[in-house]
């Protein structure tokens, strides 16, 4: 019984998550996954975002669902492998965030163990990526790029939900993984 509820509430808990993901994953878009923005984003005169990303705790969550801490966190909710469940895949990679409908690229180089990429905050990428249209902010939002800088987008992953949430000061952790375009 105790199992059905949390099972419950877990789904219930990512259905409301992905309602709240609408906003970045467009109908029609597809992900293209980061290697695809690498291509423009890993110089230091356009800003270097692909290195900052690298560093971050992002470019390792999926990673981190292997760990032996995340695989006792797991059974002690009941859950099975935490890189397969999606109550822990819904923040770990940039498909869970996007939510259920999002389409992976063919021709695209997403790898799920990216973890969170560039498209789980930015919006799948497929309409968006060439040069043509990125060097155009106005068009580039018009094709779906998402420019989501806010505590109420963040903490749908970063809240107390997550079993190993501690807290989160908005401004210091975005300080941590800002990654602008130079002027």
């Amino acid at each position: 019984m105790k199992r059905r509820v949390l099972i419950s509430v877990s789904l219930l808990a990512m259905g409301m998550f992905l309602l709240g993901t609408a906003t970045v994953a467009m109908a029609g878009h597809e992900i293209v996954g980061a290697p695809k923005c690498k291509m423009c984003h890993k110089k230091d005169k356009t800003g270097n975002q692909w290195g900052k990303w690298l560093e971050s705790k992002h470019a390792k969550a999926y990673e981190t669902l292997g760990t032996d801490e995340a695989k006792k966190i797991a059974t002690d909710k009941g859950l099975g492998d935490p890189q397969k469940e999606a109550a822990c895949l819904k923040c770990h990679t940039t498909t869970g965030a996007l939510g259920a409908d999002v389409v992976v690229a063919a021709a695209g180089k997403y790898e799920i163990t990216e973890g969170v990429g560039c498209e789980a905050c930015h919006g799948a990428g497929s309409a968006y990526k060439k040069k043509k249209i990125m060097k155009d902010p106005e068009a580039a939002k018009a094709a779906g790029l998402v420019m989501n800088k806010s505590a109420e987008f963040c903490t749908k992953c970063h809240n107390d939900e997550s079993p190993t949430f501690k807290s989160f000061d908005f401004e210091k952790q975005w300080a941590e993984i800002a990654h602008a375009v130079p002027e």
